[in-house]
């Protein structure tokens, strides 16, 4: 997922973008009101979706109050914004969430929170990390090898023939087939899947994936990169048997 990061202190800005990059995030960092509304207008029209899936708003920025850059955005987008500001009083959240805001988050924050704040207005707001970086096709079944998996009916089949999982097996399943190939962070995942960021949730973690690799028969499809997480590795295609020769054209008769 793309997201907008609008900061003015740049040591902030590249310790927070750090922690969400690692999560799988895409920053762009902008330092001021006008460097965000600008970022806006590059990604997108005011009559579509932004590019973007989550803005990051601090309020304290050099240029213009941040509540003044939330309404300016909001007019353009509907893209969901979270202030993230060191101001706490009730007052201040209240005008936040009246000019537009999704979410207020106060300073210092939990980062493990942010993440969870942040999936959950995706979420609520129908951004979905599929729409920036994740197979799709028209008929909403997606080919993992010989593993398809439908997200309209929550089916998923392995040659065609339909496996039944468990409502957080399949949640876990279609996160890392958003993206095969990319690593997901256990912290991620558990934001994501069971919506916490309570590390004693790890151990259900890995009891998920086991289950998952051996209902599926498969289990190279889910590799364990030790001491960060989890991907999907999708498993080759069957080779394609070759075509038969054409039958050799026979002799002309003697004359």
């Amino acid at each position: 997922m793309r997201l907008l990061l609008v900061e003015d202190d740049d040591h902030v800005a590249a310790a927070l973008s750090a922690i969400l990059a690692r999560h799988g995030f895409k920053v762009t960092h902008a330092r001021s009101g006008e460097e965000a509304l600008q970022a806006l207008l590059t990604a997108g029209t005011p009559s579509q979706a932004s590019a973007y899936g989550v803005i990051l708003l601090d309020l304290g920025l050099p240029d213009q109050d941040g509540y003044e850059v939330c309404g300016k955005i909001r007019k353009r987008t509907t893209t969901p914004v979270i202030m993230v500001t060191a101001r706490a009083d009730v007052r201040s959240r209240i005008h936040g969430l009246n000019m537009g805001a999704d979410d207020y988050v106060t300073k210092p924050y939990d980062t493990g929170e942010l993440l969870a704040r942040i999936h959950a207005v995706a979420r609520r707001t129908g951004v979905s990390e599929e729409t920036a970086a994740g197979p799709a096709s028209t008929s909403g079944l997606v080919r993992l090898g010989t593993v398809g998996l439908e997200a309209s009916t929550r089916r998923v089949s392995v040659d065609g023939v339909d496996v039944p999982l468990t409502r957080k097996e399949f949640d876990l399943l279609a996160l890392l087939a958003q993206r095969p190939g990319v690593v997901f962070r256990r912290e991620q995942i558990i934001s994501e899947v069971w919506r916490t960021s309570w590390e004693g949730t790890g151990r259900t973690l890995e009891v998920h994936v086991a289950s998952l690799r051996s209902k599926l028969r498969m289990p190279a499809l889910i590799e364990t990169v030790r001491g960060v997480g989890y991907r999907l590795v999708v498993p080759p295609a069957p080779p394609v048997p070759p075509a038969p020769a054409p039958p050799a054209a026979s002799a002309p008769p003697a004359v």
